[in-house]
């Protein structure tokens, strides 16, 4: 059984930064993969970055592109996501999820992923 628990959302002015961290206990593979995803009520959960645990390999949605990156600190267990010019409609809530097999296809989906986090709130004001 994997667990994950995310931290760091909080409040932050347009233009600032957060860097969220994941804590991932359980069996975790080089094949595992994290990824990061968001929520704002009444939307569909929304993809944001993906990493593969063993060798790295990162994506990312469009709108992460060259203001998100996602890491991972093996020793620690750790994912994070380094969040930099953040702006007004990247306030929503955010959630940490894991996966035994990391799908270089589907890894965008939410359905690849079986164990999530409760999520950590980001607001971002204007």
């Amino acid at each position: 059984q994997v667990h994950v628990v995310e931290s760091g959302g909080g409040l932050v002015q347009a233009g600032g930064s957060l860097r969220l961290s994941c804590v991932v206990s359980g069996r975790i593979f080089d094949r595992s993969g994290m990824a990061w995803f968001r929520q704002a009520p009444g939307r569909e959960r929304e993809f944001v970055a993906a990493i593969k645990w063993g060798v790295g390999t990162v994506d990312y949605a469009d709108f992460a592109k060259g203001r998100f990156t996602i890491s991972r600190d093996g020793a620690k267990n750790t994912v994070f996501l380094q969040m930099n010019s953040l702006k007004p409609e990247d306030t929503t809530d955010y959630y940490c999820a894991a996966c035994d097999w990391h799908d270089k296809y589907k890894y965008y989906q939410p359905g690849q992923y079986a164990y999530w986090g409760q999520g950590t709130q980001v607001t971002v004001s204007s």
